[in-house]
């Protein structure tokens, strides 16, 4: 960025600034004839919001190229013929100085000239949609972060898949924007784990050798207990937690939900049991591709909770946690898992289950609440003629569960593959995210075999099972067959999963 471009571009933000500020005394507030004053402030406070939000977006696109431009303009100036040396303090000199210039400490000046680095260079698409106000600072640090280990290709896909509707692939979910930044940063590691050119096995092997735990003092008496570990038994040691704390609770405990896991992780470490706690075994909901399954791909299983994992990981789960594994078939087609529809009250375990991989959190916007400790919910009441379908239920946490039904927030309606969005009191309509399933991957000698070669990842109709008519989805037990769930793993294949030659 040229230095008139940015004065001229810092004199823009000035005057955005200036004009936001005239209009915020009023916010909205056009004079004692406005039919309903105080809903005009109201719209106009969070109107201010969203224009600030934006400035704050841009702003952050000009400290990116400034950094960028003071490193560049300096490299130029140094002499070409420097030893090593020379070039280490040469850059140490740099990060001081922005440093100092923005009062930060040097490794955060670091951390920014490195970011600013990538974004003037591999990520052309992250930067503008930061500089038009689309996304947030912390979206393009969370998109740095995840293509770090990517090559140029990868790191373009992975950008394009988000940032770019007219990529071959792109996402499915709500725009990135739209999303907070964390559940961002969810979604975009769950599209390079499945799509690093590397397979996730090494790496996970790799990435094991590294665990640890970590202790750190923190104030008034207090102190931080963490460990890095493979992510099966991360996520089953925070499951079995989370269900021996919910079984204290009652009506005679004060303590809430996060002191009792936390006493109870307690109890177990120190003494490997605590008094009148529960031990239940880790409630495990893996997603299983299965020609994976088969040892025919390499691609990733999925961990409720937590994301891509590799099948290996996910085997060992089926063979050492068959009492409490769900193992669910999905569609072939798009990767989604297929519905199972009820139409009693009582909201059966099964379909909890297909709640859970249909949503994967509380699908109230920017909530991280995963589904373990939500509750499930009829959109529209029973006793107001709601059925009991995916179509109708919701899986919010306890918080926005509560939020449904004492204020006027209200759930839009949902479907097998779509969570329930939301209709704020101000009118405003906000949409929850979503998964962002995606086709398993076809073996070439299955696509051999089946004579379909020019379909790609397409599947042609004839081999896949038919939809149950609407008949069939009354409540019945057992399950029906085409769910397939909780299959012993000794169970032959069924014939309609393997592909004939057509």
């Amino acid at each position: 960025m040229k230095r008139t471009t940015a004065v001229e571009a810092l004199e823009a933000i000035k005057a955005s600034v200036a004009a936001l500020a005239e209009v915020i005394p009023g916010a909205g507030f056009t004079g004692p004839g406005d039919p309903d004053p105080l809903r005009q402030q109201s719209d106009g406070w969070l109107d201010t919001l969203a224009v600030a939000a934006r400035l704050q977006a841009a702003t952050a696109a000009l400290v990116v190229h400034a950094a960028a431009g003071f490193t560049d303009t300096t490299r130029a100036m140094a002499s070409p013929n420097a030893l090593p040396q020379g070039r280490i303090a040469q850059e140490m000199a740099v990060v001081a100085e922005v440093a100092c210039v923005l009062t930060v400490s040097e490794r955060t000046a670091g951390a920014l000239l490195s970011e600013a680095h990538e974004l003037t260079t591999t990520l052309p698409l992250t930067l503008a949609a930061l500089q038009d106000g689309n996304i947030s600072w912390q979206h393009a640090r969370a998109m740095v972060d995840e293509t770090a280990s990517l090559n140029p290709a990868g790191a373009a896909a992975l950008e394009a898949h988000f940032l770019d509707p007219d990529a071959p692939n792109p996402a499915q979910c709500c725009p990135a924007g739209e999303l907070v930044p964390s559940r961002f940063r969810h979604k975009a590691r769950t599209w390079r784990e499945r799509h690093h050119p590397d397979s996730i096995e090494k790496r996970h092997t790799k990435s094991a050798l590294d665990r640890w735990l970590e202790f750190a003092p923190d104030r008034d008496g207090m102190a931080w207990l963490s460990a890095y570990l493979p992510a099966d038994q991360a996520a089953g040691i925070w499951d079995r937690t989370t269900t021996a704390a919910r079984a204290l609770q009652g009506p005679h405990e004060d303590r809430n939900l996060s002191q009792i896991r936390a006493d109870v992780a307690a109890g177990w470490l120190l003494g490997g049991t605590a008094e009148h706690v529960p031990s239940p075994s880790a409630q495990v909901l893996v997603t299983v591709p299965v020609f994976a399954l088969m040892g025919l791909t390499d691609e990733p299983a999925m961990l409720d909770g937590y994301g891509p994992i590799p099948t290996s990981m996910a085997s060992r789960l089926m063979a050492e946690s068959s009492t409490s594994f769900h193992r669910v078939l999905t569609d072939p087609r798009d990767g989604a898992p297929l519905e199972i529809g009820r139409t009693s009250y009582r909201i059966p375990v099964s379909m909890r289950q297909w709640l859970r991989l249909r949503d994967g959190k509380c699908p109230f916007p920017g909530c991280t609440n995963q589904s373990l400790d939500n509750e499930a919910d009829h959109l529209l009441a029973w006793a107001d003629g709601g059925t009991t379908g995916l179509s109708n239920l919701g899986q919010p946490c306890h918080k926005h569960h509560s939020l449904k039904h004492t204020t006027a927030w209200t759930p839009t309606g949902a479907s097998a593959g779509k969570p329930p969005g939301w209709i704020s009191p101000t009118g405003r309509q906000y949409a929850s995210e979503q998964q962002d399933w995606e086709p398993p991957y076809w073996p070439p000698h299955i696509m051999s075999r089946l004579g379909h070669q020019e379909l790609g990842p397409d599947v042609p109709e004839d081999i896949l099972p038919a939809e149950p008519p609407a008949s069939d989805l009354r409540p019945v037990d057992p399950v029906p067959e085409w769910s397939w769930q909780q299959a012993p793993l000794d169970e032959p294949w069924p014939e309609w999963r393997i592909p004939q030659t057509v």
